[in-house]
């Protein structure tokens, strides 16, 4: 695939910045006495590039696991269910762990009030600094504890740490779960990339250049952007992984999908004529050209890639360059059969 690009090493007649060459490129240049508008082939250069296989996945995906070990009591959700970030997925019993909190929030008050206390006689000099420092000390280590035990009835409830999907259940109601175990597995749909297994000679490219494009089946060019090359080849089949995150957006992609990724490998100069004076039939290419005496011929020409930067198609032979070309086939055959 290739793509338009600008060079500051044009040749005079495509020294124009990319937008002037693409303009001349597409704008037709009318005839009052023609019926079909014309353009000229022009050479142009453009990205040469490599398409690759990658695999989409999610950036952020883990496995939870429980921050304590209790009787499972309650599971929210189960494997594909959409959840988000806050939700709760699964809680334990939580008995043990309610009766420390509130054991530690008694002992909490009593300090507080105790160290307040002591604060304001403190104030009116009619007690001794070290009182003062006794009555912090418990106060500090009271609501250390009282912190400890919220914390611990806490971890009886999971939450989501993201908005996403479940794609899989390690627990069971009624299991009894010891901490560190999996409970839930899921990944999130707001944000992909593409894992793609990079050749060795298109590393130090990617590197320098951190410039891909992902392509969809229907065509459409995605943009991705924080490209990363794994700085260590795989031993099997000596490639690198690169990542690239894809926008966000709903383009019908999924973790678990194939995407095509076009890298820029090269850079070359090509003829291009606008896309809509290719003419198809069967399975010739050609193209209507008009002479310097205004006559048309019907050409047969060799068609390369598209350029979808200026809607084009590279010439690879067929055509020479300032050529013109018809822009509209059918109106260029009714006066081809006229001029007949």
């Amino acid at each position: 695939m290739f793509t338009l690009r600008g060079s500051t090493s044009l040749a005079a007649s495509v020294a124009s910045p990319l937008v002037i060459i693409a303009s001349l490129l597409l704008a037709p240049a009318i005839q009052a006495e023609d019926k079909a508008d014309w353009a000229f082939a022009r050479n142009v250069y453009i990205d040469e590039e490599r398409v690759l296989d990658g695999l989409v996945e999610a950036v952020h995906q883990a496995t939870i696991s429980a921050q304590t070990s209790g009787r499972v009591v309650k599971i929210h959700v189960d494997v594909d269910d959409a959840v988000n970030k806050g939700d709760i997925l699964v809680e334990f019993r939580n008995k043990d762990q309610m009766a420390s909190y509130k054991v530690a929030k008694a002992a909490f008050d009593e300090a507080e009030s105790e160290f307040k206390r002591i604060e304001d006689i403190y104030s009116k000099k009619l007690v001794a600094k070290t009182a003062l420092d006794r009555a912090s000390a418990s106060y500090k280590s009271a609501k250390a504890r009282l912190e400890q035990a919220n914390e611990a009835l806490e971890n009886t409830i999971v939450r989501a740490p993201y908005s996403g999907i479940v794609v899989k259940r390690h627990i069971e109601l009624g299991e009894l779960a010891k901490s560190g175990q999996p409970l839930m597995t899921g990944l999130s749909l707001e944000a992909l990339r593409a894992n793609v297994a990079l050749p060795q000679d298109l590393v130090n490219i990617v590197r320098k250049q951190k410039k891909a494009t992902a392509i969809l089946k229907n065509g459409q060019r995605l943009a991705v952007t924080n490209i990363t090359v794994s700085p260590y080849a795989d031993a099997k089949n000596h490639t690198f992984q690169m990542r690239a995150e894809l926008p966000k957006g709903d383009f019908g992609i999924y973790p678990g999908m194939f995407i095509k990724v076009a890298i820029v490998s090269d850079i070359k100069q090509s003829l291009l004529v606008p896309a809509a004076a290719v003419a198809r039939r069967s399975e010739v290419s050609a193209v209507y050209v008009r002479d310097e005496n205004k006559k048309l011929s019907f050409r047969q020409v060799r068609v390369g890639v598209y350029v979808p930067a200026s809607d084009s198609f590279e010439i690879l032979a067929g055509l020479e360059r300032n050529e013109k070309v018809m822009l509209d086939p059918v109106a260029a055959a009714a006066q081809l059969k006229l001029q007949e």
